[in-house]
């Protein structure tokens, strides 16, 4: 099976997945209840999800992990089960992608301000991350993805942590959710500077606010780098309708944006919050598949 930077060398764009909380929402998670949980609790919907993204087209899944770290469980009920939840999580995208798929090991942030603001230190970070990494690469990820992330130094702890465990191909993901800035005032310029010395497979941008803030940011990772760029937009920003949440962007429109990404250049598209199997069947009908 050709392995994922081989796959990324080959000049075709990857189309990854699209939401998993969204979705899992969709399909029943109750709220305030992680998606983590699913991965032993509803283990089926997970799969069924994977497969469900598959069938539209996707040909990179993430697994369901995304907070799957020991300072984020903390004192839940999922605390001390780290190893056991990213093994599993690798292995249900796994089963269901086969091994001429790609499986992603999803990696989130934290949750916690980096100190002096909050009480994430440089060790506590790198541990988590060197802890969660060594999981999913045990579970059988082909790549790591570091992803939604918004402050420079959690993310640079990240790398580090992740680095004294494996040299497993790492994409590095931020969410600009102050429009074209992430949350800690971080230019996509800003990201590429600080993480494309350092040697990673991808770097780009996840989730965000609207589609047209979005062409902007991804206008901004393709000027300032030569290294693949990842973008996964969120389909729209998201409306309260009574009891549900609606995202603005449906299938053709994220699609059509989708689509002129990958023609400027990005290499590994698809998308994040509100992205459903429908919208991944749409861009991969628009990327002619």
């Amino acid at each position: 099976m050709p392995s994922f930077l081989d796959r990324l060398a080959d000049g075709r764009v990857l189309l990854t997945d699209g939401a998993t909380g969204t979705n899992f929402q969709q399909m029943g998670l109750p709220p305030g209840v992680a998606p983590d949980d699913w991965v032993f609790d509803e283990p089926e919907r997970v799969r069924e999800l994977h497969a469900r993204f598959a069938q539209a087209g996707s040909e990179f899944a993430l697994t369901c992990s995304f907070g799957a770290n020991s300072v984020r469980l903390g004192e839940g009920p999922l605390a001390g089960r780290v190893r056991e939840l990213n093994v599993r999580a690798a292995g249900l995208a796994r089963e269901v992608l086969g091994e001429e798929g790609l499986v992603g090991g999803a990696i989130g942030p934290t949750g916690q301000l980096v100190e002096p603001y909050g009480p994430l230190t440089r060790e506590l970070c790198g541990a988590a991350y060197a802890e969660q990494a060594r999981a999913l690469v045990d579970g059988g990820v082909d790549v790591l993805v570091l992803e939604t992330f918004f402050a420079l130094e959690e993310a640079l702890w990240a790398v580090d942590g992740i680095r004294s465990v494996t040299e497993l191909p790492l994409i590095v993901s931020f969410s600009f959710d102050q429009g074209t800035r992430t949350m800690m005032g971080l230019s996509p310029t800003d990201v590429v500077d600080a993480f494309q010395p350092l040697g990673v497979a991808a770097i780009g941008a996840n989730c965000g606010r609207s589609l047209q803030d979005n062409d902007i940011v991804v206008h901004e990772f393709l000027q300032a780098t030569s290294i693949p760029v990842w973008i996964k937009p969120n389909a729209g920003i998201p409306r309260v309708l009574g009891d549900t949440v609606v995202y603005e962007a449906d299938p053709a429109t994220l699609a059509a944006h989708v689509a002129e990404y990958a023609r400027q250049g990005a290499r590994i598209v698809g998308g994040c919050c509100g992205t459903t199997p429908e919208h991944v069947a749409a861009i991969s009908r628009a990327l002619g598949r």
